[in-house]
């Protein structure tokens, strides 16, 4: 487990812990379980080709959890480990219960995958560890996925921990999403539980849709309802007049003509609640005045122009 590097990042820890990043119950889910669906048919034929056995993987739940119950459901026996992303240093954690590191050890070295494996009731020995942490790698590898979906996983994974490091091993609680896959052959059935923090999940599906959007989104128009479309708005349009000082205008009289700044004309504003939207050319078309836009207006450069007047006669 890592110590927080700052004051800022160890309040962010303590909040976590006690009340957990989390996002609603049901995009969580829909987003785990899309993530589940894509990974699971690649997993099966990764583990078909490495085995040499026909091996199937099948998606058993996908819920919302906590990152400390990881391994509540894995029996005594059972192996993990814990993969870190370009953004967290606890993106993913992976249990393997027994069954099914026995079903993966039994096929790896040619056994009869109609024969059921005998039980793991013992601490696991290192060719137990190493054939777990071959799954887990194949397991980050299918849930990583690629482009705007990655996770963004550093891969491989780290060596599996298991017995009494596994056990004790410090998890960062938080909330989660829980996705279990089921490892089975014809006589044996086994599990790998995969734990990502909701705040991994909901930043992956957030990416995705940002990406998604930019290739894709329709212009702004498109992204209101017909409803708001329809609605009306005040439009307004000023012009600046000259500059005065504070005493020639403390000074004005009813009926006193004020003379435009020779630049007001084209210096025209179209507003809508109060918001300046368009610089505008104030004009005449037959009988009606008239503002023609220019270009939209810009913040900045009216705050330039404001201390500076010289730059503003120029535009």
């Amino acid at each position: 487990m890592t110590s927080p590097g700052s004051p800022a990042q160890a309040r962010s820890l303590i909040i976590e812990r006690l009340v957990g990043d989390s996002g609603e119950a049901a995009q969580v889910i829909g987003t785990g379980r899309g993530m589940a669906e894509r990974a699971a048919p690649l997993l099966q034929k990764s583990l078909t080709s490495e085995l040499g056995v026909p091996v199937t993987v099948d998606l058993r739940a996908v819920e919302v959890s906590r990152v400390a119950e990881a391994r509540s459901r894995a029996g005594d026996t059972f192996a993990m480990t814990i993969v870190a992303s370009s953004t967290s240093s606890d993106a993913m954690t992976l249990v393997i219960d027994a069954p099914a590191i026995a079903i993966m050890v039994c096929t790896l070295f040619g056994g009869d995958p109609e024969t059921p494996a005998s039980p793991i009731e013992r601490d696991l020995s290192q060719i137990e560890v190493d054939v777990s942490t071959m799954l887990f790698q194949q397991v980050a590898q299918a849930l990583n996925g690629s482009g705007r979906r990655s996770l963004d996983l550093r891969l491989p994974v780290p060596r599996a921990m298991s017995g009494t490091e596994a056990k004790r091993h410090v998890l960062r609680d938080g909330a989660a999403l829980r996705i279990v896959l089921g490892i089975s052959t014809p006589a044996d059935s086994g599990t790998v539980t995969v734990t990502m923090p909701q705040r991994i999940v909901l930043a992956s599906r957030d990416s995705a849709a940002s990406t998604a959007g930019d290739d894709h989104g329709p212009s702004w128009r498109e992204r209101f309802s017909e409803e708001v479309m329809r609605s009306t708005v005040a439009l307004e349009a000023t012009m600046p007049l000259a500059r005065l000082t504070l005493g020639d205008l403390a000074s004005l009289e009813v009926g006193q003509v004020i003379d435009f700044d020779e630049t007001a004309q084209s210096r025209a504003r179209l507003s809508a609640r109060g918001q300046t939207l368009f610089v505008c050319e104030f004009g005449k078309l037959g009988q009606n005045y008239t503002v023609r836009i220019r270009h939209p207006f810009d913040a900045g450069q009216d705050f330039i122009d404001g201390l500076m007047p010289a730059s503003a006669g120029r535009a």
